[in-house]
């Protein structure tokens, strides 16, 4: 009986209580107001540790660089640089923490060592050294200042003396940019001035503003630094400027590739590949009277069946020093076989030919003379063409060179004969 009283029980329906009798309230999604998280400030000290952490790290990398042995010492000095620079800031960070004199004067030295390290890196680079002495007092001379200065009240002098070195830094690691852009021709030398000329503008505005006390009294304000952007960005100008050389090495390596797929390795001369480049970007589509020359060496298969293969290759790296000396800059010189080269001469006509390949025969002659090291003099027979470079095909050029060449050689050698004129019909 009771058992069934509480199956009844169970099978009824809740009774309702005054809370039920409240009416349903919807609510209009779209009307709600999304959950932001605020904005998180980066303080100075972040800041600088992601642009330490960032110069380590691309130190690591331009030494493993330098490891490889393919891009001489300059990667060594900028990857030391890079990891004095990390380690001066790493020591800032930690200001407060650790004694004034290693966390102002020994961060400030290390800092600005590894500055006048990457200038070290650009001059090498470019094939220019720096004499270890002149670094020693780079170095040594401003850090007596800022060791002197560590007192609290220094951070102005500090940082003006900091930024005005670096501004000062930078202004010289874009002049060399400048003279590889202008000197090597190396287009990504551009970038290191880009990246370079202006914060050297901006540290000498720096140096002036903390000389007027418009930086404060210390390094790290109470307040926080609200933006972003700036750990980012210093991040980014460390990774642009550790890649700069990189960039450089990469435009430099093309172009000596380049090269020597247009160079005879033994004379230094261009080949055949290079002639024919050269010829092209000399016209350039305009008319260009040219005389050339075919300069054949005399009885040089004999002189190297004689004398050895040892004896011809100094005679063909003599002729191509003596040909350089009385060619001018503009005019083209190739090794165009075995014994021959040809010499195009950009603006002058056959007689103006025939007197340069004179002048080339003998001082040709007047150098082996003055070689008693070598056990051969040969004699040099040149045939001389002349035509427009921009209308006619070089193989045209060089069969006309050709056949004074060969007349040359049936009147006896050493001497130098010019293309005739066919009779008019």
């Amino acid at each position: 009986m009771q058992g069934g009283e509480r199956a009844k029980r169970a099978l009824r329906p809740p009774r309702a209580t005054a809370n039920d009798a409240r009416p349903f309230t919807f609510v209009r999604l779209d009307r709600v107001e999304p959950f932001r998280t605020p904005p998180v400030p980066l303080d100075l000290r972040t800041i600088y540790a992601v642009a330490a952490a960032t110069s380590m790290i691309l130190g690591l990398l331009q030494l493993s660089a330098f490891a490889t042995g393919r891009f001489g010492r300059w990667p060594l000095w900028w990857g030391l640089s890079s990891l004095l620079i990390g380690g001066g800031i790493i020591l800032v960070v930690m200001r407060g923490t650790i004694p004034d004199a290693i966390s102002m004067g020994l961060a400030n030295t290390l800092t600005w060592a590894g500055y006048v390290l990457v200038l070290v890196s650009v001059r090498s680079f470019a094939g220019l050294r720096t004499k270890p002495w002149h670094y020693g007092l780079a170095v040594v001379a401003p850090m007596t200042l800022l060791m002197l200065w560590i007192e609290p009240g220094g951070f102005p002098r500090r940082a003006a003396l900091v930024a005005l070195l670096m501004g000062c830094c930078d202004a010289a690691v874009a002049r060399e940019g400048f003279r590889l852009a202008r000197k090597d021709g190396l287009r990504s030398a551009w970038i290191l001035v880009a990246l370079f000329l202006p914060t050297s503008v901006l540290f000498v505005v720096r140096a002036i503003l903390a000389l007027n006390g418009h930086l404060g009294e210390e390094l790290f304000p109470p307040q926080p630094v609200p933006m972003h952007w700036t750990a980012v960005g210093a991040a980014a100008l460390v990774l642009a400027r550790g890649n700069a050389l990189l960039l450089l090495a990469a435009e430099r390596s093309g172009s000596q590739l380049a090269a020597l797929a247009e160079h005879d390795p033994l004379t230094r001369t261009m080949n055949r590949s290079g002639l024919e480049r050269a010829v092209a970007a000399l016209s350039s589509g305009r008319p260009q009277r040219a005389a050339l020359l075919l300069i054949d060496i005399d009885h040089f298969k004999t002189l190297n069946d004689t004398h050895g293969h040892a004896a011809g290759d100094e005679i063909l790296r003599l002729f191509a020093d003596v040909a350089r000396g009385q060619l001018r800059e503009g005019d083209v010189i190739a090794r165009h076989g075995g014994d021959e080269f040809v010499v195009m001469l950009p603006g002058l006509g056959l007689q103006e030919g025939v007197r340069v390949a004179e002048r080339l025969r003998q001082a040709f002659a007047q150098a082996l003379a003055a070689r008693s090291d070598l056990p051969a003099a040969p004699t040099l027979s040149i045939g001389v063409s002349e035509g427009d470079a921009a209308s006619q095909p070089l193989g045209l050029l060089l069969e006309d060179a050709d056949s004074a060449l060969y007349r040359s050689k049936r009147l006896g050698r050493d001497r130098v004969q010019a293309r005739q004129e066919e009779p008019a019909s």
